[in-house]
């Protein structure tokens, strides 16, 4: 049998609706602006839903230093950006699953005093930590996205402020 992170098994999640870029790169400045060092996104999706660019719109919520461009790492794996909260890229769409994560050390990224952003984390499931927070992003037909955000507790306050500037399309 599987491990299933405990995320799986929170009961509530939280879908919201972005009709437009300008939708996506305020989620995610807000996702940045209100992260806190220890802090996992972990983003999935299909190829194009929009993963990269919310994780570039986080990253001016973050203030990085430096005023880098982030790109995919897609090729690289792994981006690190610096800043008052150091944001570290990750992106597992060439791995093939966990046991490459550990190989090449990332999961101790985890654990630092930064904003880890995770794209494909589902391909390494079983050595997520528990508290994280999970970004789907599903991109329709009319090029709108449906974000769904599942979370544990530590993300509470985080969630309360998305709803104060995106409410729900619904809860679960």
């Amino acid at each position: 049998m599987a491990y299933i992170p405990s995320f799986y098994k929170i009961m509530e999640s939280y879908t919201f609706k972005s009709k437009s870029l300008t939708d996506t790169k305020n989620f995610g400045h807000t996702l940045g602006l209100h992260a806190k060092a220890g802090f996992v996104y972990c983003l999935d999706g299909d190829l194009g839903a929009g993963k990269t660019t919310l994780t570039q719109a986080i990253a001016t919520g973050l203030n990085l230093s430096g005023g880098e461009y982030i790109s995919s790492p897609s090729f690289a794996i792994m981006h690190e950006y610096h800043g008052k909260i150091p944001l570290y890229h990750m992106d597992f769409y060439r791995l093939y699953s966990s046991d490459d994560v550990l190989a090449l050390g990332f999961d101790e990224y985890f654990y630092k005093k930064g904003l880890t952003v995770i794209e494909w984390s589902k391909r390494a499931t079983d050595i997520l930590p528990d508290d994280i927070l999970a970004i789907d992003i599903q991109l329709a037909e009319d090029n709108t996205r449906t974000i769904k955000l599942r979370w544990s507790p530590i993300y509470n306050a985080l969630l309360k402020e998305i709803c104060k500037i995106f409410p729900p399309t619904h809860i679960a």
